[in-house]
């Protein structure tokens, strides 16, 4: 049954992706002694992947966007579980991920989790912020005195 999984299974994916996450983590940082902006950057961009896998509930809403929105009848068509609107259209869009499911009574239904999106762009934020910042002090450590000149 796809809608069971639609509903439950990107929430559990994304809470197993973090655990499993954790133990490389945890070996990196325990061995490696890396520094904050470093381990802050693999958390941001950690979150980001996990987030736009849910989002596209693990790409599901890029092969048979249909399964997502409802279920399969009998007969062919697509109908709202609990009540009687079929599925008319469904629009994906990959970038922030959504999944917009039109019925036949007129209302539209968004697929994806509301924490998708906000887990996204900060994720992405905390990535890009933490390689700027990883990049200011390689900068700052590489450069060479400006005063000494070299010879040709």
């Amino acid at each position: 049954m796809v809608s069971l999984f639609t509903f439950f299974g990107p929430p559990a994916i994304t809470v197993l992706l973090f655990a499993v996450g954790a133990i490389p983590y945890a070996l990196w940082v325990s061995r490696k002694k890396p520094s904050r902006p470093a381990r802050w950057a693999v958390i941001g961009i950690a979150a980001a992947i996990a987030a736009y896998g849910a989002g596209t509930v693990y790409g599901l809403a890029f092969t048979n966007p249909l399964d997502v929105c409802a279920d399969k009848t009998g007969n062919g068509v697509y109908m709202d579980v609990g009540r009687d609107y079929s599925l008319t259209t469904v629009n994906v869009d990959s970038f922030p991920p959504s999944v917009t499911c039109h019925w036949t009574s007129g209302h539209s239904t968004e697929a994806v989790w509301f924490w998708v999106s906000p887990l996204l762009y900060v994720g992405l934020a905390c990535f890009l912020v933490c390689c700027a910042l990883l990049l200011i002090r390689r900068s700052k450590d590489r450069k060479a005195p400006r005063d000494i000149e070299l010879d040709a």
